[in-house]
């Protein structure tokens, strides 16, 4: 199946107007403002000798970050998501923005921008899965620790753009250019040694995001787009609001436009020739007229109609 796919007004491209690479991140950044605006309400009303930390964790992050047991995650299902937008560091938050603009448009250059959206997400998810699956297993998360970040997407990201195309060339200025399997590398490598050394299951959580990349291009290569359900879903959405282009199944854009007609839209007729008559006369006479099919019972009924000798 062929991967590349040029039109850059695909369907989570919002109409081709909003680049889904700047839309990622503009979430992102929105989301570190609001945090960064109630850790100042908390700064705020910070009771006396209280840790500003421990209670902004407490009354705000935890709806946001995903917490390190099943058991707390539940009652917040959606920070299985939202962690992946979760910044608390400006110069995290920089670092990560700058690597996603970088793999971003290199896997939106290779397969347009209907997927990056989709990869992002199901990095993130899977990141947060495999958290909790190895916080589990492993029991290496205390009560109190949380997940935040999008290396889980960046790196899903990351693999799959070096999953189609590993010697694609980054920065060609330099020596001809860098193999963007280098430079997949090299992000992991940093990746890894800014992990904290005591958590395991925050390097299972990354590891999970990148093998979610390379898995995504891996069947995609096999025929399945794991994509297309989340563009559809995200056109019936936009259209449930869009009044000048309502959502319609596909049932009822066919009952719509194509069945609701009263007479067959062609039917094949035959034309009337002395060799079809003589056959069916023919036919007839060795079985009897009830023989006859509905086809040639139609032939016989026109032809009886119409001067035969005069269309020869």
């Amino acid at each position: 199946m062929a991967i590349a796919d040029r039109n850059l007004s695909s369907r989570l491209s919002y109409g081709g107007r909003i680049n889904p690479l700047v839309m990622l991140i503009a979430v992102t950044m929105i989301v570190f403002v609001v945090l960064m605006f109630f850790r100042a309400l908390t700064y705020i009303q910070l009771p006396e000798n209280a840790d500003l930390n421990t209670v902004y964790n407490q009354k705000v992050l935890k709806w946001f970050a995903l917490a390190g047991s099943t058991e707390q995650t539940l009652p917040r299902i959606w920070t299985i998501l939202t962690y992946g937008f979760s910044h608390i560091n400006l110069w995290q938050l920089f670092a990560s923005m700058l690597w996603l603009w970088g793999f971003g448009y290199v896997f939106m250059d290779m397969t347009g921008n209907k997927r990056i959206v989709p990869v992002y997400l199901y990095g993130v998810l899977i990141g947060g899965i495999a958290y909790l699956a190895a916080n589990y297993f492993l029991g290496t998360a205390s009560s109190a620790s949380f997940l935040i970040g999008s290396s889980s997407g960046i790196l899903a990201v990351a693999a799959a753009a070096t999953t189609i195309c590993p010697n694609y060339k980054i920065l060609p200025m330099v020596g001809g250019g860098i193999s963007l399997w280098i430079v997949s590398i090299i992000y992991l490598a940093i990746d890894m040694a800014t992990l904290p050394p005591d958590n395991l299951s925050v390097y299972v959580s990354h590891l999970a995001g990148a093998l979610t990349g390379f898995l995504f291009i891996f069947i995609l290569r096999r025929g399945f787009d794991a994509s297309e359900w989340m563009n559809n879903f995200y056109d019936w959405l936009v259209n449930l609001v869009n009044p000048e282009k309502p959502y319609q199944s596909r049932e009822k854009i066919k009952s719509a436009f194509f069945y609701n007609a009263k007479t067959t839209p062609y039917v094949k007729t035959p034309k009337i020739t002395q060799q079809k008559l003589d056959e069916i006369l023919d036919k007839i006479s060795q079985y009897g007229y009830d023989q006859l099919t509905e086809e040639e019972k139609s032939f016989l009924e026109r032809a009886s109609k119409e001067d035969l000798k005069g269309r020869q």
